[in-house]
């Protein structure tokens, strides 16, 4: 049990497995039941445009987070004539998922959404689905959304029954490209391109979608100039990271397996709630978290301790006491999402913190390596950027000296949003009320600013 002064809350739905899960049991033939899938705006997206494209969803009733999905038996329909509108809004997980698997189906699909995401590439995905069939209009940049998909399935034999993607700026093409392989007529080998393989362990949560769903796959691995070699049933758990030729995944044509699935917690909604208990004056308690995910943000876990965090672990229950932290040395191309976070642990912590290998995030919601050093900067803390990340450097455990006056910008990011309320923990300050865009968290923790006065 919790001492009595520990602040208890729970983590929201992983988002990553929300957006699979819901594709997963939309492609399915037959009735599923989903349980505790989050809630958000990114959410909402994949949804909506899952239905247009054939399937049903409808909340269970008196189940918060609870869906009925009558899959559209891997069919996605666009339009004849006109293409079906799928506004993906900010979701680059929906954007980029969908792209796939909307090109595994039948019609015309425009994939379209805000302005910043017509900023955002998607060039390397839309390469590989027209070398499988795909015709691919792009209506204004060349390499990003709107997009217009003229769909009529992909055919894996137009290139020799292979595609080549790279991970340098995303692992969502890749794992797009795996969810929409079983829709296929025969089998789908995608390899591993490109320069490095960041955010490596979203293609396990896809495997695992993959496996839950009854999709059947092999993983092979070779080390530089040598054989290909398949990894037994499941060995693919025991991947850490990926390198570019030496790896590639066989997905076979198979259907999506209608049953009941529960979505576990998310570490990344999760990550705010366990950097407080580091920064505040009393623990916190994260309920519904499993130490074994292969969630990449499970590494916070590992990223607390190794700046002086006092963490427990029981069950699915993470304890994180309040704790002097010292600064880093950290790649983080595994964990992109947590960036901001540790970024803001490190105002805080003695002495400098140094984030590598995150250079892609300059095209997510925001610009998340200048966004928090801008926001840092406000309240005096120097922050150095760099081409693949940038250093913080540590005030201490005071943190920085608090300006009644300054006033911060979430940068349209909920990402952002939701670290910047780290800033103003220690001095018991609402950080929702200093911020431009508070309401941006919808996008991924609706409840955000609720769950965070417990923590107050």
């Amino acid at each position: 049990m919790p001492s009595p002064h520990t602040a208890c809350v729970r983590a929201p739905a992983s988002k990553s497995i929300s957006h699979r899960y819901c594709i997963g049991a939309a492609l399915a033939r037959g009735s599923s039941e989903l349980h505790h899938v989050l809630d958000s705006r990114d959410l909402e997206c994949t949804r909506a445009i899952l239905c247009a494209a054939g399937a049903r969803m409808e909340p269970l009733p008196g189940e918060k987070g609870g869906w009925r999905v009558t899959g559209m038996d891997g069919r996605p329909r666009g339009g004849t004539d006109t293409p079906l509108s799928c506004d993906v809004h900010e979701s680059g997980t929906t954007c980029r998922l969908l792209t796939a698997v909307l090109a595994a189906g039948h019609g015309l699909f425009r994939i379209h959404g805000a302005p910043r995401m017509h900023e955002r590439p998607i060039d390397e995905l839309t390469r590989a689905l027209e070398a499988l069939g795909t015709e691919v209009r792009f209506e204004q940049r060349p390499d990003c959304p709107p997009l217009l998909l003229r769909a009529a399935g992909l055919d894996p034999a137009r290139n020799g029954g292979r595609v080549r993607l790279g991970m340098d700026a995303s692992s969502q093409y890749f794992s797009g490209l795996l969810l929409a392989a079983p829709l296929a007529p025969a089998p789908l080998c995608v390899e591993l391109g490109g320069q490095k393989a960041v955010s490596w362990p979203y293609v396990g949560l896809t495997l695992h979608c993959l496996e839950d769903f009854g999709i059947r796959f092999r993983v092979e691995t070779r080390e530089p100039g040598g054989p290909w070699q398949a990894l037994p049933d499941g060995g693919w758990r025991a991947l850490r990271t990926a390198r570019p030729d030496g790896l590639r995944i066989t997905v076979r044509p198979g259907t999506y397996r209608a049953g009941s699935y529960q979505v576990e917690g998310d570490w990344s909604g999760a990550s705010y709630l366990l950097a407080a208990g580091a920064l505040g004056k009393r623990p916190v308690r994260v309920d519904g978290l499993r130490a074994d995910s292969l969630q990449g943000d499970r590494a916070m876990l590992d990223i607390l301790r190794a700046m002086g965090a006092r963490a427990e672990v029981e069950g699915t229950s993470i304890t994180v006491h309040p704790s002097a932290l010292h600064g880093v040395d950290v790649d983080m191309g595994h964990c992109p999402d947590l960036v901001p976070t540790v970024a803001v642990l490190a105002a805080f912590a003695q002495g400098p913190t140094r984030v590598r290998n995150v250079a892609h995030l300059r095209i997510k919601e925001s610009d998340r390596i200048t966004a928090p050093a801008t926001e840092l900067a406000r309240l005096g803390v120097r922050v150095d950027e760099h081409d693949d990340g940038l250093t913080v450097h540590g005030l201490g455990p005071d943190g920085p000296a608090w300006d009644e006056a300054a006033r911060f910008s979430a940068h349209n990011d909920h990402r952002i949003a939701m670290s910047l309320a780290l800033l103003g923990l220690p001095h018991g300050k609402r950080m929702d009320a200093l911020l431009d865009d508070p309401l941006v968290v919808r996008k991924s923790f609706p409840t955000f600013w609720k769950v965070w006065e417990q923590l107050l």
